[in-house]
């Protein structure tokens, strides 16, 4: 059966303290509705509709820019989980199938959870994720009776015999949508706050002799951010999650406690990271390949055997052939290395195509940018560009061709030559030691008076 997500995403978040949505907070670089969108869409979902409310538009612009595909809709005012979720009926009133309930600020519910929560619809026409907690709190319970879910109540409504109960509710939910949009066209808003609550959705579907179950999962995928201390506890969860899922697919981290991921990052097997290296998002590391110690890398694909760092910087649109080398205190952005080339160290490499097996010196600069527009630098195969040679863009290096250190190069290169862009040297003999004296002297002066 086809499934569809409607997620969660129209709170303040005022105990955040914050201007910005609290959806759109970062856990692993990424704000918490990807996350969110990231399990939705693992389960292939016909539809996936986002709920809005505070700055709508700025969480429909984030949510539209991690998949264009999402729908977002409008809760205004906001009356409470049961009438947010009501404001995607329009918009699914054509879909015969599953819907799941998610929520913009839980992060980390696995796509195998979501999966049974489906796998359980075979045998309940609604299912609640509920979790044994350590804690209960003030969590809602789950009272139940054998495998089905009698009915959900709430901390403040629950008897002492209720409050010892540690199953405990999530809020996710999933029933086919045409069960979800009738059971809440009969929830009432007849509690303190006068809102509508998707927690009565299991006791009226008892009422009409459907039947509720629970699905488990781990305390920890439930954990919702409301705070900044949750913010900060979710990005520790998160960075412990994925080093450990990366150390078990085959990544060496030699000191993992001290590398950072991003949601969306991607490291083949084999491959080596040292320490302190972050991920920002949309990095693609293949096997073999090896990051070494205090290097950032967003935007960029390393490829198979290509060495990285120490303290490299590859930013947005870098990419890396196999067998490429970048040292120490390199930048690379928006260029394409080719097979084998080399970039040891003390460079920038922006807005480039570099041919294979070429060797660029230390302090070489691709001076790409006018004040106004960005220019592309253009260097063969099996090039020598000398040590602080500075390529002044547009230009092109043609193959097996070499520029002497020290050289600005400012017009196009042949194959094959050699290219000189340095001022004449000029020597007068004996003038340092009569110009080191008069500043000395002017010094002096100066601190005299």
């Amino acid at each position: 059966m086809a499934v569809s997500f409607i997620i969660l995403a129209a709170g303040m978040g005022s105990r955040m303290n914050s201007d910005t949505p609290k959806v759109l907070h970062h856990v692993g670089a990424a704000p918490l509705l990807h996350h969110a969108l990231t399990a939705a869409r693992a389960l292939e979902p016909s539809r996936i509709v986002v709920v809005t409310g505070h700055e709508a538009a700025q969480v429909a612009k984030s949510a539209e820019a991690f998949d264009p595909s999402v729908e977002c809709v409008l809760q205004e005012p906001q009356l409470g989980t049961a009438h947010a979720v009501d404001m995607a009926a329009p918009l699914l009133a054509d879909f015969a199938g599953d819907v799941i309930v998610l929520y913009g600020d839980t992060p980390f519910i696995r796509p195998e959870t979501l999966q049974a929560m489906r796998d359980a619809r075979a045998h309940h026409s609604v299912v609640v994720l509920g979790f044994e907690a350590k804690d209960p709190g003030r969590y809602g319970r789950l009272v139940v009776s054998g495998d089905d879910l009698e009915r959900i109540v709430e901390y403040k409504d629950s008897t002492d015999e209720e409050r010892l109960i540690t199953l405990c509710n999530s809020g996710v939910l999933c029933a086919s949508a045409k069960l979800i949009f009738e059971l809440i066209s009969k929830v009432e808003n007849d509690n303190e706050a006068q809102e509508y609550y998707l927690t009565d959705l299991p006791a009226l579907a008892r009422a009409q002799d459907l039947s509720a179950g629970v699905v488990t999962c781990d305390e920890s995928e439930t954990l919702g951010v409301n705070t900044r201390q949750q913010l900060a506890e979710a990005e520790a969860a998160f960075q412990s999650r994925a080093r450990s899922d990366a150390l078990e697919n085959g990544v060496t981290l030699t000191a993992p406690e001290t590398v950072f991921f991003a949601l969306d990052t991607h490291i083949g097997r084999d491959a080596i990271i040292g320490p302190n290296v972050i991920f920002g998002t949309a990095v693609t590391i293949e096997s073999g390949a090896e990051i070494k110690g205090f290097c950032h890398l967003e935007g960029c694909h390393v490829s198979r055997g290509a060495i990285v760092g120490p303290f490299a910087r590859l930013r947005p649109g870098a990419e890396l052939a196999e067998d490429v080398h970048v040292g120490n205190f390199v930048e690379i952005k928006n260029a394409i290395l080719d097979e084998g080339v080399k970039v040891g160290h003390l460079t920038y490499i922006g807005d480039a195509d570099i041919g294979e097996f070429t060797n660029i010196g230390a302090g070489t600069v691709t001076c790409n940018y006018d004040g106004v527009m960005k220019h592309r630098t253009r260097i063969g195969k099996r090039a020598f560009i000398g040590s602080s040679t500075m390529l002044v863009a547009p230009v092109t290096v043609g193959n097996d061709a070499l520029t002497a250190s020290g050289s600005v190069i400012t017009e196009n290169v042949p194959d094959e030559a050699l290219a000189l862009g340095r001022a004449k040297q000029v020597n007068k003999p004996g003038l340092a030691t009569k110009l080191m004296a008069r500043l000395k002297s002017i010094k002096a002066a100066k601190g005299s008076s």
